[in-house]
């Protein structure tokens, strides 16, 4: 037991959580503030995957590269010349590091002290048992659980693999020197970000996938974020199957099948990005009669409810969205729901989703083939970003907006954003799903001119204008 944990109320609490990542702490949070006594219950480092190995590292990384790419693209700029690189690489990754440990303790640490239903453990491994939470010799006693173990990153099942250098997203942002070249095998959005980090820092990079860069969004978007990728001098192969992979002298090479071709791939590293495992591994689930998917994930119901029905999950560990904001939200949940004999249901409809590659990548509600599929009569809409003034003044088209909406009613069923500044701009987006707006009225909507939201009102209105006919401020 460490300084954070007060008296063990003689091991009987109202709820166990395990885990004290962002679900783990949201779920702790909520019940505490509903008068139930609460064990948190460490698992890995306190504060999770996003503060210690995910969202603020990365983007943090992210925005030092962005930094060195506006510099060399001032040129778009008649009149500007500019030039930026990595001088200190091992500089860059402490300042980094530094961000983490002052947020870890800011946010987390320093915040158990604050509520005094909480009584922190961090005495080792957890494994669920019957009428509680065994850890070592210590037995937590309660009658309900919320599971918030998280996940961690998985290497994709290719022969070799284990043989040869590879990193996983956690291993490279914690390089102590900057490689000169990498494979990324995965084109999702851990791998679309980390790859065009690397690229803008220096390293020749290439990237392979089985489908396309970012497979669940809209086609058109894809599309033009691969040649803005490769625009950037990055390799892609789109399309491709990997089997067997080897190391010698020359670095890692990958043997992959591309268009009806077998190429053979070398770099210094492998970065494999192709997915998360959920860590549910040694907590005992199978025995407390707790279901797993096949990713051995906890498979929970709309009210974050186990097949055990006094066992809650929350976060990477479940079947449910894989976003930080969203395990904080279903952790509130599972916990009014185990504590307060709440009703509260999951509900993403008008869940926001966002890439930080340049341009971000942002959307929410279904695309234009889940809308198909859900058996809508679809209409679509699609806005390059060379008619958004803003973008024409910024001297950077790259983008594009596409939304869709029900044929039939108007109404506006989602909708993707390509732009420098998508992953703000989707937020409008959000809310007019949430309120169920039509097309039409997002089209009427006042919007200020020169800002990349306004594109939506644009994209709106291309729902039955033409607008390269309209003038700039043209309502």
């Amino acid at each position: 037991m460490n300084d954070y944990c007060a008296s063990d109320n003689d091991g009987r609490y109202d709820l166990a959580v395990v885990g004290a990542g962002s679900a783990g702490f949201s779920a702790a949070i909520t019940a505490a503030g509903n008068g139930a006594k609460v064990a948190l219950i460490g698992h890995g480092a306190i504060g999770g995957t996003c503060v210690n190995v995910g969202c603020v590292p990365s983007k943090a990384m992210i925005r030092a590269a962005e930094a060195i790419h506006g510099a060399k693209s001032a040129s778009r700029f008649p009149g500007i010349a500019g030039d930026a690189r990595v001088e200190n690489w091992a500089q860059l990754v402490t300042s980094k590091d530094q961000l983490v440990s002052g947020l870890q303790q800011k946010k987390y640490a320093d915040l158990l002290p604050e509520y005094e239903n909480v009584d922190y453990f961090d005495e080792g491994p957890a494994r669920i048992v019957e009428g509680g939470v065994q850890i070592g010799e210590r037995l937590i006693q309660t009658p309900k659980i919320i599971v918030a173990t998280g996940g961690r990153p998985s290497l994709p099942p290719i022969k070799g693999i284990d043989e040869v250098s590879t990193l996983n997203s956690t291993e490279l942002l914690d390089l102590k020197i900057l490689p000169k070249s990498l494979i990324f095998i995965g084109g999702g959005y851990i791998g679309s970000e980390l790859a065009l980090m690397m690229a803008r820092m220096g390293v020749d990079v290439t990237i392979i996938c089985r489908s396309r860069l970012l497979p669940g969004a809209e086609p058109e978007i894809s599309v033009a974020l691969t040649e803005s990728f490769r625009t950037e001098g990055i390799t892609i192969y789109c399309g491709s199957s990997y089997d067997a992979c080897r190391q010698d002298t020359s670095g890692v090479t990958i043997c992959i099948e591309h268009e009806g071709e077998r190429l053979e791939l070398t770099a210094e590293s492998l970065a494999g990005m192709t997915g998360r495992t959920p860590n549910t591994e040694g907590l005992g689930l199978e025995d407390v009669g707790v279901a797993l998917d096949r990713r051995g994930a906890i498979v929970v119901g709309d009210n974050m409810q186990s097949s055990n029905p006094d066992i809650y999950a929350a976060g990477d560990v479940t079947n449910r969205d894989q976003f930080v904001y969203m395990a904080a939200y279903g952790a509130k949940l599972a916990a009014m729901n185990a504590v307060a004999m709440g009703s509260e249901s999951y509900d993403n409809s008008a869940m926001p989703w966002v890439v930080f590659t340049d341009p971000q990548i942002a959307g929410v509600g279904l695309s234009e083939a889940e809308a198909r599929e859900a058996g809508f009569e679809v209409k679509t809409s699609v806005v390059p970003l060379d008619q958004v003034p803003r973008a024409l003044a910024a001297r950077d088209t790259r983008g594009l907006i596409k939304l869709v909406a029900d044929r039939k009613t108007d109404k506006l069923l989602g909708g993707q954003i390509m732009a420098p500044e998508g992953s703000d701009s989707i937020q409008t987006l959000v809310m007019a799903l949430k309120f169920g707006m039509t097309a039409k009225a997002l089209g009427e909507t006042i919007f200020p001119y020169l800002t990349t939201v306004e594109g939506l009102k644009l994209a709106a209105q291309t729902f039955d204008k033409d607008v390269t006919k309209l003038s700039c401020c043209a309502g």
